[in-house]
Parts: structure tokens; sequence; C-alpha cells
């Protein structure tokens, strides 16, 4: 269903691109990112389009929980371990900057988006020494941290690090707002890209400067991201009738939650998994479990997922493309942290279509050699591949498609051969080509969310085969029949 911030921010319509175009820059992709970096180009006097495949805000913005904070869960200890104590510093300093130009943009605008400032928790309930070694990490990297015991939760928690002067907000009120000065083509999917030419779906469009924010680059050569980079999924639950919260809140403990408040509704969020490897579902429904013991007196008022993008070393990669394409650029790999990302990664990307020097280019970007914090992770993204890509020629379907119960779906023997097939409850059933158009990996079943979910590279897709989400640019071939 769409989550609470597109039911309560709708954002008029564009025109799709219709024709050849020629620009300064353009930008791909229309989520917050996106509009952000068209924003700040356009405030610097560059004539600016973004092409958005959908319609603005639709991919991951719109299913955000929509904290700005620089405290991102257990991060800091594992960033001195790997990559050392200034780069931690440097990390924490670009999310703090970040907080302070969101602020500064929505005061200047005067954007009514329900800013909000407000103190960030990472609670444990279980056990408090793996937070203890996160707080000193967070303190050595400057963020205004303290230890605590009353952190507000009608809980008991064994501990919490509280971090001052965070802030939250409706991120569709924030996007529409910027979006109504910015020239945006909805309905425009890029195709391919090459030197300074974008073919679209409705045009070719020419520009010095080209902008990825798609959320995962399309393009898998230069800059080979999709060797770089996984997609996990995790839900929310909006709940009516629980009591308000005074803060924002993490939990460092196996199956705890994210919480935080917004319009009378708290929203909890977690069952995070690898995208393509939730074949038994559930998702939902443990959270579910996890409200009723915390929250017993709250009712659901609404559900939705998200999708977030994870580097090899945990740092986003924000700047130029690659090395062979100095007029690409790209915004990618936030992690569960793009509101930060967005901002930070807007105002890198400014500085060096200008040619100005940024403190963290270096810290995030694409082309830097982490050999430390990425070796293991590396090696693990190239088992997954390999074992997903096998799993398509070896693997046999796993029953017969009139085995099936209505209402599920799972890769079967249809009509002689391997697919996909979802079972409506009205018995009709829908078969699709279980093979990822990206790079080719056996797609799976995501009953939580009834989609087709590839395990690789995170492309998505409904019961019919319709695309969701890339890096994948076309449907899958698909068929229905009872």
């Amino acid at each position: 269903m769409p989550s609470l911030w597109r039911q309560t921010a709708p954002i008029a319509p564009r025109p799709p691109l219709q024709g050849d175009l020629e620009t300064e820059a353009a930008v791909i992709g229309g989520g917050l990112a996106g509009i952000l970096t068209a924003a700040l180009l356009r405030e610097s006097g560059v004539d600016v389009v973004v092409l958005e495949a959908d319609r603005t805000g639709s991919g991951q913005t719109e299913n955000t929980t929509a904290k700005v904070t620089g405290q991102h869960g257990m991060l800091y200890h594992r960033l001195e371990q790997t990559l050392g104590q200034d780069s931690a510093r440097l990390y924490a300093g670009a999310g703090q900057q970040a907080l302070e130009w969101y602020q500064q943009l929505i005061w200047d605008r005067r954007i009514d988006c329900e800013w909000e400032r407000l103190p960030a928790y990472l609670y444990a309930v279980r056990s408090e020494a793996e937070l203890l070694r996160e707080f000193a990490a967070q303190e050595r990297a400057g963020l205004p941290v303290r230890l605590t015991e009353e952190t507000g939760l009608p809980f008991p928690t064994a501990g919490a690090v509280r971090c001052e002067n965070q802030a939250q907000l409706h991120p569709l009120r924030l996007l529409r707002a910027l979006a109504e000065e910015l020239t945006i083509r909805e309905g425009t999917r890029v195709l391919e890209a090459e030197g300074d030419q974008l073919r679209t779906t409705g045009g070719t469009v020419r520009a010095e400067h080209i902008i990825f924010c798609c959320h995962f680059p399309f393009v898998n050569a230069p800059g080979y991201y999709f060797l770089r980079m996984h997609q996990e999924r995790s839900y929310v639950l909006a709940l009516r009738g629980a009591p308000a919260l005074p803060g924002m809140y993490y939990s460092t403990d196996p199956g705890g939650a994210s919480l935080r408040m917004a319009d009378g509704l708290l929203l909890v969020g977690g069952g995070a998994h690898r995208t393509g490897e939730n074949r038994e579902g559930g998702k939902y429904e443990a959270l579910r479990r996890w409200a009723g013991l915390h929250f017993p007196d709250a009712a659901e008022a609404g559900r939705w997922s998200a999708q977030d993008c994870m580097t090899l070393d945990g740092m986003p990669y924000m700047g130029r493309f690659a090395a062979s394409t100095p007029c690409w650029y790209v915004a990618t790999g936030f992690g569960k942290w793009g509101m930060t990302a967005s901002m930070a990664a807007a105002h890198l990307i400014r500085d060096q279509i200008f040619g100005q020097e940024n403190a963290w280019a270096q810290l995030f970007s694409p082309q830097r050699f982490t050999p430390a914090a990425s070796a293991g992770q590396l090696l693990e993204e190239g088992l997954h591949a390999a074992r997903d890509l096998a799993r398509l020629p070896l693997s046999p379907p796993r029953a017969a498609a009139e085995e099936l119960p209505p209402g599920h779906g799972g890769v079967v023997e249809w009509d002689g051969r391997k697919a996909g097939v979802y079972k409506a409850p009205d018995g009709r059933c829908y078969a699709v080509d279980v093979r990822c158009p990206h790079l080719g990996c056996q797609l799976e079943w995501n009953p939580d969310e009834e989609s087709w979910d590839c395990p690789c590279h995170g492309s998505r897709f409904d019961c019919r085969g319709k695309l969701l989400t890339g890096p994948a640019q076309r449907d899958l071939h698909g068929e229905e029949g009872l």
C-alpha cells in the first residue's frame, strides 16, 4: 500500500519528454538525491532537467522513515577499525553538516515539511556491551552523544546512546516544494548512456553533465557498481494509538525495531533482509508480533516497505562516476541513511561540477580503494552472484504450478519448463520468465510484497512481470492462464 508520505503529500504530475533536448545538466532520478542536486545546480545558474522513469518521489524517497541524523546505527566502531578514526570523523561531520543544510534550506524557503529537531537514540534491550563500544567510537568521531538510561520508551532497555539535536521530516512535502521550480520529465526512462548523450523512452538528451541519482546505476560498465553493491529490503508498520515518543530510535538487537512518530502515528521499521532472500515471508507478521509485545494498545493503520543499496565498505558512493567518464556523476549506496546522504551528495556533486574543493570528496569517492573494509564483502558478493547465476540452469523447479495454493507464488514447472508463477486467489496463474533481465540471476518470490525479486542486484517486478525497480531496465516476459 502507499506509504504515509504518499498518502498525505500528493505531487502534481509532470509531462514526459517528447523529442530531443539539450541542456547543461541532466539528473537521472526524481527522488530526494536527484531533486536536491537539481535544486542546488539551478540555484547556481545551471540549466538542468530531471528525468524520472515513473513519478517524482515514487522510488525510495516515499518509503523512507525520513530520519536526518549522523548517528547511523552501529557504524562508527566499524569505520574506525577499517578506515581509521579520521575517516570516521569526516563521515560524522558530513552527517552533521547535512542537518544544518536541511534546516537552512527549509527556513530560507519557508517549506512546511514537519521539520523537527529532536534526539536520536541507539538503544539495546538485551546487552549494552556493543553499545558502549559504539558510544565511544561515536564520541571520538565528534557526534554530540551521551549515555543514558532514560529513553522515553514504554519498555525497559539495557541502555542507550542519545545523540542530541538530530531531525525528522516529511520527505515528500519537502520534495514537492523543491520540485515546483524544476524542469522534470516524468514517465521518461533512461535506457542508455554514452558520452554526453542519454537515450530515453521519449527522445535523446544531450548534456554537459550527467548525474545518476537513480538509486542503483543501470549502467554496468564503466563503474561496475553491480559488483560493489547489493540491495536490502526492510518493512514499516504505521500504528495508531501508540504513546507519543520524544525522539527517534534505532535498535542494536537482532529483530529489534526502528521507531519515530509521524502525524500522530508510530512508525515501526525492521525485518531487513537481502533482496531476493525472503521466500518464506512473514516480515510484516514479525513486526506485528514485536509491536504487539511493546505497544499492545496500538492498532495497525498502514504498512509499506523500502529498499536500500549497500556498499562493500558501508560508505556511500558520491562523485565522479568513473575515471573514463569525466562528465558523469553518481550518488548511490546510501545504506539505511538516504536522507542524510542525499543532502551531502547534492553538495559534493555541485562542488565537483564547479571545480570546487570538498572535504569529503576522497572519503566518498566511487573510485576509492579500501581493501581492509571491502575484501570480505567483495568475496561474499561474488559468492552470492555465482550461486544465484548457477541456480537458474542447475536447480530444478520446486513444484508443479498446480501445487501452488491460491495467493502464493514460486519457481515451478509451467507448460513443461521452469518459470515463476503466481496463483491469484481466483485460481488464475501469472507466469513470468524467472531470469532477471539485468544479468540473468534467478528471481525469487517475495510473499510479503507479492513481487519477483533478484537476489544478485535487487531488481524487482510485480506478479505479472512489470518492472518495479532497477538496475534492470525492462519488464519480464509473461503469460497467464488457468
